[in-house]
């Protein structure tokens, strides 16, 4: 069809290659490390709540 695009056309969002971060690339661990970081430091706090409503529940449901 003369209308439609070819298949090796890039999209207008996509990015060349080139441009897209390499896995072994410096800032792909770093962004790895803030992002286990950033897990961490949501995670500890939302578990200990959770425990805590559970020794809670626990306590009101046992008398």
């Amino acid at each position: 069809m003369a209308g439609s695009p070819s298949p090796s056309s890039s999209s207008p969002g996509s990015t060349a290659p080139e441009a897209q971060a390499r896995p072994g690339a410096p800032e792909a661990s770093r962004r790895t490390g803030l992002i286990v970081f950033a897990w961490l430091w949501v995670g500890a706090p939302l578990a200990y709540g959770v425990y805590e409503l559970v020794l809670k529940a626990a306590q009101l449901f046992t008398g």
